[in-house]
């Protein structure tokens, strides 16, 4: 290609909305133009990347022995109210009607339509295992679009879905598509490790993450470096801590005055005792039903442990009328002492001695509380891990990084058979519920971590196997008839060898062409 007819329209200033460096390089170097908030047009030398990179998927999975197919974008509700997700996905579904007035969406994830294609087309065990993908564009009226294409509204995705008699068969596919999503990573140059993740609206038994290591990611990533665990902040276990050899003796409770007191810091200081001999109560509402959630006073409470043990569909904070229903206090001041509502421990909560709690009271405390004798509650891991906090697999320090979600693989098993009836005969006659995994990556999205990780000032720093060009001949005098015939023989030669080469044709300084070859990353 010659540079003189590329559409490569860059940019010299960083443009205003670009707030992580591949946001900034994508639309530095001309791949990409923003439609809309979180819509994006990729142009020509973008696109040669985001092709490049399906490849590399393409290719990795069908040598895992999945098949590709092609699922329409626009979806028809009813797969959706079967599966009972039409309203469990909310305002981030593109909704729209017909002229019918039949209800559609833009497909946000396709496992119901992908469940209801081979529950038509499969009915004996002979079809079994089965595993169709597609790379397809998906859309999520996200909140608050962000970071470029890494929380976009409109995203290219490679969604795959296998299907087996049983949960044995099931385990098969999943490490299947471990590897294959390995290999994709390695060959796509990532720094990324493997964490245990929450299955959130998708269900099933266990999933796990591809997460990119990143100061910008949006994830917060727990791991170990003595043994490998990894999970998600949301699904990191945090350990019970080791009861003391010589139990503390249970105090008599005692209410104190503590005015205006209202967070842990102010009350620390008043009592002048440790946050970790206080527990804070909050209220929250599940499904609208309020509930009491407990955590030590120098840990953060997880609401996406608190769901699912709860295994509400929402979960909120309580606003400050509804903890004064509760509580009969101002916000500040809850206690499990006396609450007519469900409480739940963290392990913590549950292994300390005289706590710290409030009194359901305003500007009122209560010390020496003990769970058992002066209140009840089911314990469950409902906190945040730490820096530094125990390893549940081997014990040693736990570490907190920022990962950038590029892959995301789930064991759904028969959520969504069930609802659909997706079933198959098995050897006997006998009709069963096939057994379902579901397997995303992000492309638009792997593209973006994969610059995140390779930039310097000058521009990107393309991994070759995607380098949308893998050489560029710069002569440095195009008025030169000797430079540029052997310039030309060059890019001649390179063609015939299937070299994919830019020549740089343009009557400019070798200064400024020597700056967009950096830019762009050849």
């Amino acid at each position: 290609m010659y540079f003189s007819k590329m559409f490569l329209p860059t940019l010299r200033e960083v443009p205003a909305e670009a707030e992580i460096n591949s946001h900034k390089w994508m639309l530095r170097a001309g791949i990409m133009r923003k439609l809309a908030s979180g819509i994006y047009s990729f142009l020509p030398l973008g696109l040669r990347t985001l092709k490049k990179i399906e490849n590399i998927v393409r290719e990795e999975m069908d040598k895992a022995g999945a098949q590709e197919l092609l699922m329409s974008a626009l979806l028809p509700a009813e797969s959706y109210r079967e599966s009972g997700r039409w309203d469990v996905f909310g305002p981030e579904m593109f909704r729209l009607k017909d002229r019918n007035d039949r209800d559609f969406c833009l497909g946000p994830t396709h496992e119901e339509i992908f469940t209801e294609t081979v529950k038509n087309g499969v009915r004996s065990y002979r079809g079994l295992p089965l595993i169709l993908y597609q790379i397809q564009t998906k859309y999520r009226d996200e909140i608050r679009p962000r970071f470029g294409v890494m929380r976009s509204r409109e995203f290219i995705m490679k969604d795959a879905y296998s299907f087996d008699r049983d949960e044995a068969g099931l385990d098969i596919s999943y490490k299947l598509m471990d590897k294959a999503y390995r290999r994709i990573f390695d060959r796509l140059g990532l720094e990324y490790k493997v964490v245990e993740a929450d299955s959130g609206a998708m269900g099933g038994s266990g999933s796990q993450e591809f997460m990119v290591i990143s100061d910008i990611g949006e994830d917060g990533i727990a791991y170990c470096q003595a043994c490998g665990y990894g999970a998600n902040e949301e699904k990191a276990s945090c350990m019970p801590p080791p009861k003391d050899l010589l139990s503390e003796e249970e105090l008599p409770v005692e209410k104190v005055l503590t005015p205006n007191i209202h967070t842990i810091s102010e009350l620390t200081g008043f009592l002048g005792c440790e946050p970790t001999k206080m527990a804070k109560t909050l209220i929250f509402k599940a499904d609208d039903k309020p509930v009491a959630a407990m955590v030590r006073g120098d840990r953060e409470l997880n609401e996406v442990k608190l769901k699912n043990v709860l295994g509400c569909t929402e979960l909120e904070i309580a606003d400050a009328e509804s903890v004064r229903m509760v509580t009969n206090a101002e916000v500040g001041f809850a206690g499990p002492i006396g609450l007519k509502t469900k409480i739940i421990a963290d392990h913590e909560v549950a292994q300390g001695k005289n706590l710290t709690v409030g009194a359901n009271e305003t500007d009122h405390h209560l010390i020496n509380v003990n769970i058992g004798r002066d209140f009840e509650a089911e314990i469950h891991d409902i906190r945040s891990i730490a820096e530094g906090d125990a390893c549940p697999c081997c014990g040693q320090s736990i570490t907190l990084a920022r990962g950038i979600e590029v892959g995301h693989i789930f064991k759904l098993g028969t959520k969504y058979s069930k609802a659909l009836n997706c079933n198959y005969s098995d050897e006997e006659g006998n009709e069963r519920q096939m057994v379902m995994g579901c397997y995303g990556i992000g492309i638009n999205r792997s593209m973006a971590a994969v610059i995140e990780q390779n930039n310097d000032e000058q521009g990107i720093i393309w991994p070759m196997e995607i380098a949308p060009y893998h050489v560029i001949i710069v002569p440095v005098n195009v008025l030169d008839e000797t430079v540029m015939n052997i310039a030309q023989n060059m890019y001649d030669k390179l063609i015939e060898s299937n070299v994919e080469v830019i020549l740089d044709d343009r009557n400019e300084r070798a200064g400024v062409k020597f700056n967009d070859a950096d830019l762009i990353g050849i």
